[in-house]
């Protein structure tokens, strides 16, 4: 979906810039997302039992938690950055969050580090499906803009001097208002935090049926066969 630019970014061979539809620019800094950022340590510290990180890039976040033996899965649309995961020793899937995910209904906890929340331009949606991916008694750990900024849509694309990406669908979470995109997403209460000049959400998942075996299921998958094809079982949404 970002396409060439962005992976020319990530290998360092082009600076591109987000554009919108308006004609404005921001840089696109992605130097942040190929090494430990100030503030990380906020999000891995409340990850907790089997981890999905999605949108999960060069892989950064993922390392971080199987170094912390917490057991990781990252998933990411871009090959190139799913290569650089794997490269740094990231568990990574080429896979769209909307495709079938393995643990489906499983995961202690689901990560949207870096922007993510604003995956395919409907925040309510994506944390729908985060609230379909989540164990009963799971939660979602959300990276937000700061309080003030507000809630917004729009599509963007990446540009350099010589190249322009295709346009897609964007979203932009303010910390002031995720309680009420997670509650229009059927999800529970949010609580907000700061650290190093971030924001981030810890949200609930509504539990909807018995806890049962979901996290030690997750953890056995990542443990003995999540390098080989998933199960249909798995797969399965």
């Amino acid at each position: 979906m970002i396409g060439e630019l962005y992976e020319h970014a990530l290998a360092g061979r082009a600076r591109p810039a987000i554009e919108r539809v308006d004609g404005s620019r921001t840089p696109l800094h992605v130097d942040g997302w190929l090494r430990e950022s100030p503030g990380d340590k906020s999000i891995l510290d409340r990850c907790q039992g089997p981890t999905l990180d999605i949108g999960s890039g060069p892989g950064r976040l993922t390392v971080a938690l199987a170094e912390r033996g917490i057991p990781a899965l990252g998933i990411d649309v871009t090959p190139y950055a799913v290569d650089l995961a794997r490269s740094s020793g990231a568990l990574v899937m080429l896979r769209d969050v909307f495709d079938r995910v393995p643990g489906t209904g499983r995961w202690a906890t689901v990560l949207l580090a870096d922007g993510n929340i604003g995956i395919g331009g409907d925040p309510a949606a994506l944390l729908r499906r985060v609230g379909q991916l989540l164990a009963p008694h799971g939660r979602a750990i959300v990276e937000l803009g700061p309080p003030g900024a507000p809630l917004r849509r729009e599509r963007i694309r990446l540009r350099d001097a010589r190249l322009a990406g295709a346009w897609f669908p964007w979203a932009y979470v303010g910390a002031d208002h995720i309680a009420d995109v997670a509650h229009d997403a059927g999800l529970g209460r949010a609580q907000t935090w700061t650290a190093e000049g971030r924001w981030f959400a810890d949200i609930s998942c509504c539990p909807v049926c018995p806890a049962g075996r979901a996290a030690a299921g997750v953890t056995e998958w990542l443990r003995t066969g999540a390098r080989r094809t998933p199960s249909a079982d798995w797969m399965a949404p």
